[in-house]
């Protein structure tokens, strides 16, 4: 225990960690007046014309993809498909991809490196993810073959156009489909050279070019070298980027269009050759090649990433939802009309009681059946369908606003915490300590589980006081401003249920960034 610390508590120093990386899902565009009316008037006259034309070169693509693929059989799809066919189509696609982006605006596609053979690297690997103008890629890659979801072989042209890659495909919701992917990725790579390259983006989701997501490891599982391909819009105007928050599709496409000219780049890293030690760990092989790939791009590589729909970002040794669902959570009830301090939880501490979607709506008087499904589903279940109740008394406390940060902390500690097995008192093990901080913080709970490790080493057993979990999320320098920022947003006074801007000064992102401050509340 340390000497000085209340309750034994040494406090995690986030200062010997690396400093924290800008936040990646986040994008502002910022137009001074001079570029509203250039954008105002390129936008009338140039914008319209190229996005005419630009879909009808999309859909003059369609021919070529159906002609491709029209009378071969399941069982012919499942080899490379050769002659004629491939000699036709293939440059048929290419040569109108090309002018379909040219009409875009993207006049220059820049190329440094050199491209790899199939032999060489049967992977490629491209980053940063930053819009669904990436594609762009593709031409100077000579129409690789891709990963994408199997529900967008039902859109319009797009659908045609994944048969005519022969793309692989991923189902959301088949579990077994992730397995069939990846054992296809390796029997296509470790082909030698009989498939075309298969490009992935590891990401796995559009950031704002400012840091490296976390690389997801299928693209690495078959343990074969890769070539890293980095793709740059070095424009003075950032008008492509298209993060989880930030301009959306049309305003996107609208502005780039909107552009006199485009420029994008695209580099063409050596071939990573992996290690044994990498061939066998397709997470340690993603890290490093992150890792390559930040270093050469000038930009931080980072732990965030998508967890389910939620964008998580990385504050000191933990990662939290950028918007928690507890905040969502609030929105639904408030549109309900309901109030969460008239909700009489009846929780009782140190014991889960198991509540049904019917008792759910009982407990909080909501009628609409659409409105509970959707209250309910932001809760944990288990195999039958049942939610803890302690979750929902909690959630409805943080959301309440009648309670001090020191109340709500204590009422955390109550519910989740157990009897010692080897003393007096009550301690919170890791499950309860992973449920709190994914119910307030939207942490992914293995992350707080590791987090807890790291506190109880300062302690003589798995477990934490309440001094010490009052001390960790009330005086911590980094995480007693992390729960008053999710818990207090800042310039809003008790009782109001509003949450706080994530780009906002003493927000979530602001904390991940080392920018945040205590945010103090009228009458505090």
């Amino acid at each position: 225990m340390s000497r000085g610390s209340p309750g034994g508590w040494a406090p995690l120093d986030p200062t010997s960690g690396p400093p924290a990386p800008p936040n990646p899902f986040v994008h502002e565009l910022h137009l001074s007046r001079l570029q509203r009316v250039k954008f105002c008037l390129l936008g009338a006259l140039l914008a319209p014309i190229r996005v005419l034309l630009a879909f009808i070169v999309l859909f003059l693509l369609w021919p070529f993809a159906w002609l491709q693929v029209a009378g071969l059989t399941e069982e012919q799809l499942q080899e490379p498909i050769t002659g004629w066919r491939k000699t036709v189509c293939h440059n048929g696609v290419l040569g109108l991809s090309r002018l379909l982006f040219f009409l875009l605006g993207f006049l220059r596609i820049r190329v440094r490196g050199q491209r790899a053979s199939r032999l060489q690297a049967p992977v490629l690997v491209a980053a940063p993810h930053s819009t669904f103008f990436d594609p762009i890629v593709l031409l100077p890659c000579d129409l690789p073959k891709v990963v994408s979801r199997a529900e967008n072989l039902s859109v319009p042209v797009i659908g045609a156009l994944l048969r005519f890659n022969q793309a692989i495909l991923v189902s959301r919701h088949d579990p077994a489909s992730r397995r069939r992917v990846v054992e296809e990725v390796r029997r296509r790579a470790t082909s030698g050279g009989k498939w075309p390259q298969v490009l992935f983006f590891p990401e796995g989701t559009c950031s704002n070019k400012k840091a490296l997501l976390k690389f997801k490891p299928g693209a690495f599982i078959a343990g074969v070298p890769v070539q890293p391909v980095l793709i740059r819009y070095p424009n003075s105007l950032d008008t492509t980027s298209w993060a989880w928050r930030g301009p959306g599709v049309l305003k996107v496409l609208w502005l780039t269009a909107s552009q006199p000219c485009s420029i994008v780049d695209v580099e063409f890293l050596p071939v990573y050759q992996p290690s044994p030690e990498e061939s066998r760990d397709p997470t340690l092989y993603a890290n490093n090649v992150q890792r390559v790939m930040a270093q050469a791009l000038g930009i931080p590589a980072t732990e965030c990433e998508f967890v389910g729909s939620l964008p998580v970002i990385v504050v000191g040794r933990l990662k939290v939802a950028l918007e928690p669902q507890l905040w969502e959570l609030g929105k639904v009830l408030r549109k309900a009309g309901l109030s969460p301090g008239c909700v009489d939880a009846g929780a009782e501490p140190g014991r889960s009681r198991m509540i049904s979607q019917e008792e759910f709506a009982r407990q909080l008087q909501l009628s609409d059946p659409q409105t509970v499904a959707g209250a309910f589903s932001y809760f944990q279940q288990d195999a039958k369908g049942l939610v803890d109740f302690r979750d929902v008394a909690l959630a409805l406390a943080a959301l309440d606003g009648g309670r001090s940060l020191e109340e709500l902390i204590r009422l955390a500690f109550e519910l989740f915490a157990k009897e010692h097995t080897e003393g007096p008192g009550r301690l919170l093990y890791e499950d309860g300590f992973s449920t709190i901080l994914h119910l307030l913080l939207g942490s992914p709970r293995p992350a707080a589980t590791t987090l807890h490790a790291d506190l109880c080493q300062a302690g003589p057993s798995q477990g934490l006081s309440l001094c010490q979990f009052q001390n960790f999320s009330l005086h911590d320098p980094l995480y007693g401003k992390l729960f008053s920022t999710y818990l207090r947003p800042p310039h809003t006074p008790r009782g109001t249920s509003q949450t706080p801007n994530a780009s906002s000064r003493g927000s979530p992102t602001a904390l991940a960034n080392g920018t945040g401050q205590v945010p103090k509340q009228k009458g505090d």
